[in-house]
């Protein structure tokens, strides 16, 4: 209700499943969650949380820079866009309560995340580390396209799975 249909185009010979040009794969929740909590295991929380971090930077940078170019989008449109867009495939529903895409700083409403709707309430620490680097690295996109250089961070100041708030609340802002 009120965000545009996502059509997923499937390519006859080779199974790709695609959207907005961008090659997708789809799994079932729960077998994402597994691998993610075998590897958190595996690393330990910090260690996973820093790859996860540097990994979805990136991949938030580069996406929004193909999104922007793709669209016409310019400065802050651009991670509104990425907003909804996450919010459209399953992550969590992402809400920007404030964005100053300037001076690298933003907060940001997380509801719904897949890491609390697997039955992680009441997890001592926060769960929804994976996004962190998600929105320092749009930011640091809509920087870059105007001719300036932000180095970001994210920080997660409250978590739906430690079970007191029933959503997730990230702030951005520069290192």
């Amino acid at each position: 209700m009120g965000q545009p249909e996502v059509s997923i185009d499937v390519d006859d010979d080779t199974g790709t499943w695609s959207v907005d040009g961008v090659p997708m794969i789809l799994v079932p929740r729960h077998f994402f969650i597994n691998n993610h909590i075998a590897v958190e295991q595996a690393l330990g929380v910090e260690k996973y949380a820093g790859i996860l971090f540097g990994a979805g930077r990136e991949s938030a940078y580069v996406w929004c820079e193909m999104e922007a170019r793709r669209h016409g989008l310019r400065g802050v449109e651009v991670f509104y866009h990425y907003m909804n867009r996450l919010s459209q495939r399953g992550w969590a529903q992402f809400e920007v309560q404030s964005v100053d895409a300037e001076r690298g700083v933003a907060r940001v409403r997380v509801h719904h995340s897949v890491f609390v709707l697997q039955n992680w309430v009441g997890k001592p620490d926060k769960a929804c580390y994976m996004f962190r680097g998600w929105f320092p690295g749009s930011l640091e996109f809509i920087a870059a396209s105007g001719g300036a250089s932000l180095k970001l961070t994210s920080t997660e100041i409250q978590c739906a799975a430690q079970g007191r708030h029933d959503h997730c609340i990230f702030e951005i802002a520069p290192r």
